[in-house]
């Protein structure tokens, strides 16, 4: 008998024996109850992205003069300096500030003068004033690869600097003092290197250079033009998280992803004018 006679046979078998459907391997249970029936969907638009609008910046003027025994005597070797490194000297032999005393280096720059980008951070720690250069240790490693990720390198693009010199002791937080005696220096230094944009890290740099209260979380990502005494122009100012920050708070870092991003798209318009 063939396969074909078989089939045959078999369907015969199975009318004669009263089956009339076809099952499938699974018996059904008829005592189940139905699916419930599916929720109607309504075809909803997808909203519209969220277009984020710059906001103008906020022009800031160098600090007028303050109090202070030796923030005059700063503010004319500042004005006296006519290079980055008559400044440095300036700064190296000054005797206005307590933290010289005690501090191992004078942590002046690191990185490249006249670079279009300037990134000016708080005061040194015990890694900077051990090596005397700004942004070393754990805290600049992560800074050299947040700007390596916008496509920067540290020794080609960018100028580091303080916003103090010397290392507060014990990394203690620096006085209104200290600040006031140091900013000529700062403001000096910017117009010796007349960068496109500047870079405040950390809400210490940030409120010493703008004189606003706010803490760096209300700051951070803001841009500000700078009026930089020597300049003809102003400078744009981004502030962000102090890398030492970042590494203490992590989920910050996105935040601060943001923030380079713009500077890296502030950076490249300015390069293209």
């Amino acid at each position: 008998m063939n396969g074909t006679t078989e089939l045959a046979e078999l369907l015969r078998w199975y009318v004669a024996i009263g089956v009339d459907e076809a099952i499938g391997d699974t018996a059904i249970d008829r005592f189940a109850l139905p699916p419930p029936a599916p929720a109607a969907v309504t075809e909803v638009a997808p909203p519209s992205p969220a277009v984020r609008r710059p906001t103008p910046p906020i022009a800031i003027s160098a600090s007028p003069p303050a109090a202070g025994a030796h923030v005059g005597d700063a503010r004319k070797l500042a004005e006296a300096a006519t290079t980055l490194d008559e400044l440095y000297a300036a700064i190296d032999a000054f005797e206005g500030c307590a933290l010289r005393k005690t501090a191992t280096h004078t942590v002046f720059a690191d990185g490249i003068p006249h670079s279009p980008l300037m990134i000016i951070g708080e005061a040194p720690g015990a890694d900077e004033d051990r090596v005397g250069k700004p942004f070393v240790g754990r805290s600049g490693h992560l800074l050299d690869k947040m700007l390596a990720a916008i496509g920067l390198d540290r020794q080609r693009d960018v100028y580091i600097s303080n916003i103090l010199f010397w290392r507060p002791p014990g990394n203690r937080k620096p006085t209104d003092d200290e600040i006031a005696t140091c900013l000529p220096f700062v403001w000096r230094q910017i117009a010796l290197n007349a960068p496109q944009v500047v870079l405040l890290s950390g809400g210490t740099a940030t409120s010493a250079i703008l004189r606003r209260s706010e803490g760096i979380t209300k700051l951070r990502g803001k841009w500000f033009e700078l009026s930089v005494p020597g300049l003809d122009r102003p400078v744009p100012a981004l502030t962000t998280y102090h890398p030492s920050f970042l590494l203490r708070a992590p989920p910050r870092k996105s935040e601060t992803w943001r923030d380079f991003l713009e500077l890296q798209s502030k950076l490249e318009s300015l390069q293209k004018k």
